[in-house]
């Protein structure tokens, strides 16, 4: 069947010049950094932005009427085809939106998913981000409703316009089930693997992290793994397992994972649920860290949050602080000690490798004892 997951055009056009918005509340600090990042991964041009503070969002537009205004000026000043909010729009805000402003206009979760659209490589990965907007489309149908709106006859959603949405809506449910069905078959499949590490009595670590703190980085600098290396955001999506030789002659199956996100949509969490029961199933945690982002600790509190919805923040875990060659100066060892046990790291430099894989081996429950019967046992006297 043909795929009814939107093309990542749909969102983000290449060079589309963008204006990033988001609105500071009293108790917590956003910054349009990561934002602006996410939109130049996505092919976008940051060309603008715009910060309001207030204690909550305006139910209409998001951000104050007021603030309308300033954008519209805004974005025709710089020309822009495109606001990007860094948070989740409602239907009825991204419409009243778009009509005021005249101009695309997309969430934080959108960006994400388009992001993910793009860099899906295997049927797997295509699969999950499909699942992903498929769920994210049917909940936000009347949201584009400038197009939707046209197709209705009569006042409000009557008429042929109910028809033309329910039948979105039916299709789009119909495919849901259909991903839902083969995405469990892949999970299936990645039991019966796991089984099969199991008989190997292989202990399994699951490298996490934020993305671009470079877990992939470092899973080749331990294992020579080959895996594509980007300087982006979600630069990959697709696990990749590879056995790694530590000092004691002990062998541990190394998992590289999808990186996380401030933020993270639910639906990514549950439509990537395959991939991420790797963290779920994993022995140890070796969670990276990009130790030379200024706002680490909150990137940090990020994964923490996601390992408390996989019911994973209890499994033991190794605080990896990769890109130590880009630090003026070092760690405090306060910063170290309150993420015990942890490690400094250069993945690209290949520094801090030798302690690492130590911490590892320690970290690491004890071999189980084979299950192979003693020679007394085979041959009693």
């Amino acid at each position: 069947m043909k795929s009814q997951g939107f093309d990542s055009s749909d969102v983000v056009s290449p060079a589309e010049k963008a204006v990033l918005v988001g609105i500071e509340f009293q108790r917590e600090n956003h910054f349009l950094a990561e934002l602006g990042k996410l939109a130049e991964t996505a092919g976008a041009v940051v060309v603008g932005s715009l910060v309001q503070k207030r204690d909550k969002p305006d139910p209409t537009f998001f951000i104050g009427s007021g603030k309308i205004e300033e954008l519209k000026a805004l974005c025709a000043s710089v020309r822009a085809n495109l606001v990007i909010f860094d948070h989740e729009l409602s239907p009825a805000q991204t419409r009243n939106l778009e009509k005021e402003l005249g101009l695309k206009v997309i969430g934080r979760t959108e960006l994400i998913l388009d992001i993910f659209a793009r860099h899906a490589r295997s049927r797997e990965g295509k699969l999950q981000v499909e699942l992903a907007q498929s769920e994210f489309r049917l909940t936000h149908l009347t949201g584009h409703g400038a197009s939707m709106s046209r197709l209705g006859g009569g006042i409000g959603t009557r008429g042929p316009g109910e028809t033309k949405l329910e039948s979105d809506r039916r299709l789009i449910r119909s495919r849901i089930a259909e991903l839902k069905k083969i995405l469990e078959n892949v999970r299936q499949e990645r039991h019966l693997k796991r089984e099969k590490r199991r008989s190997s009595r292989l202990p399994v670590a699951a490298i996490v992290g934020y993305t671009n703190a470079g877990k992939s980085t470092l899973l080749n600098a331990l294992t020579r793994a080959g895996v594509l290396v980007e300087n982006k955001l979600f630069a990959t999506l697709d696990p990749t397992t590879r056995r790694l030789y530590l000092p004691s002659s002990r062998v541990v199956l190394v998992t590289d994972t999808v990186g996380f996100i401030q933020k993270l949509p639910h639906t990514l969490v549950a439509a990537f649920a395959a991939t991420l029961e790797e963290v779920t199933e994993a022995d140890l945690l070796i969670h990276v860290v990009d130790g030379s982002n200024p706002e680490f600790e909150e990137q940090i509190s990020a994964v923490y949050q996601v390992l408390e919805e996989l019911k994973s923040i209890t499994k033991p875990m190794i605080t990896v602080f990769n890109k130590i060659d880009l630090l003026k100066k070092p760690l405090p060892k306060k910063v170290l000690k309150k993420y015990q046990p942890a490690v400094t790291i250069s993945a690209l430099e290949k520094q801090g490798l030798t302690e690492l894989l130590a911490i590892i081996d320690a970290q690491l429950p004890p071999p189980l004892p084979s299950t192979r019967p003693s020679a007394s046992e085979m041959y009693p006297v």
